[in-house]
């Protein structure tokens, strides 16, 4: 198993090297994004190919580590955050959540031909929280690694793009900040590009943006308990006896996600322990990304084509257009 977790620790400790280079630091790129790329290259190296004695080391990576890292992401909300802007906030992210997520999924099944897999993880990152959403609904489905990488790569290309649009078309809106932060933090991807692209707008559209994205974070556990069961249910319509008979699909990660959230709530950790084991929860999610990368074989990207992309193009215009509306009409 060393020799897996090794390789993974190598590619995630260049993987934070890079995201914090001068120039990229700014950009908000997540060192999960550095380490999932460097895992694909290295993966589909002539001199490296298959190594069978870091299989097991890669699946700890992708479970276990990943799972954790999930678990000690609920460090980064409380209740307090989530109920401040009142009820309103999740209702808004609610309904993106759910509209996000079923139109997707019907456009990539329907309209574009994709399996069921790509269209539910690509879905899932762009409706909820980029890459750890992708990372979650993987490790609850049980994925292929082709399909979690195609995903990822889709949220970080049109999570990067919203970073530069939003701040550009905020004077045209007629929101104002506040209310401007608020629609940022309930229709961008990740967390990291949420508090750029609010960051460019001013400090009350940052801070309200900050907190709806938490919000969504939050969702992301009855989105799992939700999309396990239909998932296994849907494998069962498909005569899959191997997963229909596994029984009730509970993600208890996701309870541990929870329960770190109420913990972080009512305990005041002091800062540098709090910090260590959010830092600790990154480089969890940051190996298992690079794990995902390393098994992720390029011919299967290529494979699936550009209609993930246009897939993830049409949430993303829906996002884009579709909150701007809503927003004001639900926060006014």
């Amino acid at each position: 198993m060393w020799q897996g977790l090794t390789l993974c620790a190598g590619l995630t400790a260049v993987g934070f090297a890079l995201a914090h280079l001068p120039g990229i630091r700014e950009s908000g790129v997540s060192p999960l994004v550095f380490s999932l790329l460097l895992g694909l290259v290295v993966g589909n190296l002539p001199v490296v190919g298959h190594l069978p004695r870091a299989r097991a080391g890669l699946q700890f990576a992708t479970r276990r580590l990943l799972r954790g890292g999930i678990v000690l992401f609920g460090l980064s909300l409380t209740l307090q955050q989530i109920l401040g802007l009142g009820p309103k906030v999740i209702l808004l992210d609610t309904l993106v959540i759910c509209s996000v997520l079923v139109v997707g999924y019907w456009v990539g099944t329907r309209l574009l031909g994709l399996d069921r897999e790509t269209a539910l993880l690509t879905s899932a990152g762009s409706a909820i929280c980029g890459a750890a959403a992708v990372l979650a609904t993987e490790t609850t489905i049980r994925s292929k690694p082709a399909a979690t990488s195609m995903a990822v790569a889709t949220v970080v290309l049109f999570g990067s793009l919203a970073m530069l649009i939003y701040p550009l078309i905020y004077p045209l809106t007629g929101m104002d900040e506040g209310l401007f932060g608020i629609y940022i933090g309930a229709t961008v991807h990740e967390v990291a590009q949420v508090v750029a692209a609010g960051d460019a707008v001013g400090p009350q559209a940052l801070a309200n943006a900050v907190i709806v994205k938490l919000v969504r974070v939050m969702l992301l556990v009855p989105f799992l308990l939700v999309v396990g069961q239909w998932w296994i249910r849907q494998q069962a319509s498909e005569g899959n006896t191997e997963v229909a008979g596994g029984g009730l699909v509970i993600p208890w990660f996701a309870f541990g996600f929870l329960a770190m959230v109420v913990f972080n709530s009512v305990v005041a950790l002091p800062a540098p322990l709090h910090q260590s084991l959010v830092m600790i929860g990154q480089i969890a999610l940051a190996m298992a990304m690079a794990a995902l990368g390393f098994e992720t074989r390029l011919e299967k990207l290529k494979a699936l084509g550009v209609k993930p992309f246009l897939l993830a193009l049409c949430l993303f215009a829906m996002l884009l257009a579709g909150g701007m509306m809503v927003t004001p009409l639900l926060m006014r």
